[in-house]
């Protein structure tokens, strides 16, 4: 079922938007929900598997919303070197930062991306919204990012399912980060921002979600009961009259 796009947004931009969104802004949640309502939503409704991945997204990108590229394009890393065999840099890119080259062949492995639309030979593609939102997904539902100390995947079922609801941990999906506490965020730490952002994400698509489709208004049905005696042939002729 759709997101009902003008509810969504007009709560989003209360919170955690502030009160103003771009058009930029705008275009990459759209992006984002896209992709969730066409491949993700039909296997999977929960919408916290939504809200997480766009609250990660608004600390990743900046609040930008937008497919970045990472700071500093992967400088002192040895996935900041291009690759001597496709001549691509693997830095981060996206909405959740796709680094090294493996994953950026997973990625067109898994979304089926070729040619050139091939994020391992054309790594700028990455950058491409519909195509960020669906690594975004992929990587986030399969756990391509990183691993917990027991070798398991970190995945957003691993935070969020029917006994589980942890948006402070689930930062483990992407980053190791969760209890840093950033010079400019007043003693918050990361995992409790992004926390606070899945709370106010959660809030906008629960109220914008439709959870059936309106049904359609009956037509008037109007009832003739029709009597007829003696020899036929009869014929039979009926006028709608119309009210005034």
């Amino acid at each position: 079922m759709p997101i009902n796009r003008d509810i969504y947004f007009d709560k989003t931009r209360q919170k955690p938007f502030g009160g103003s969104l771009s058009q930029q802004q705008v275009d990459g949640q759209n992006a984002i929900l896209a992709a969730w309502e066409a491949d993700y939503e039909p296997k999977n409704s929960d919408l916290r598997h939504l809200a997480y991945p766009l609250a990660t997204t608004f600390h990743e990108t900046s609040q930008k919303m937008w497919p970045i590229e990472e700071y500093g394009k992967g400088q002192g890393m040895s996935y900041g070197k291009p690759d001597p065999q496709t001549g691509q840099t693997y830095y981060g890119r996206g909405y959740v930062q796709l680094t090294w080259r493996d994953n950026y062949a997973r990625a067109d492995k898994e979304i089926g991306l070729s040619g050139d639309m091939s994020c391992e030979w054309h790594a700028s593609n990455a950058l491409d919204p519909d195509i960020a939102a669906q690594v975004m997904f992929e990587g986030m539902e399969e756990g391509w990012f990183r691993k917990s100390s027991d070798g398991k995947p970190q995945t957003l079922a691993r935070w969020f399912s029917g006994s589980v609801d942890d948006a402070y941990q689930a930062r483990e999906i992407i980053n190791g980060d969760k209890s840093t506490v950033p010079s400019w965020s007043n003693g918050v730490s990361i995992g409790n921002l992004i926390k606070g952002y899945h709370r106010a994400f959660l809030e906008a698509l629960t109220a914008a979600y439709y959870e059936s489709e309106p049904e359609p208004e009956e037509e008037d049905v109007v009832e003739y009961r029709l009597t007829i005696r003696g020899k036929g042939p009869f014929t039979v002729t009926v006028k709608k009259i119309e009210e005034t």
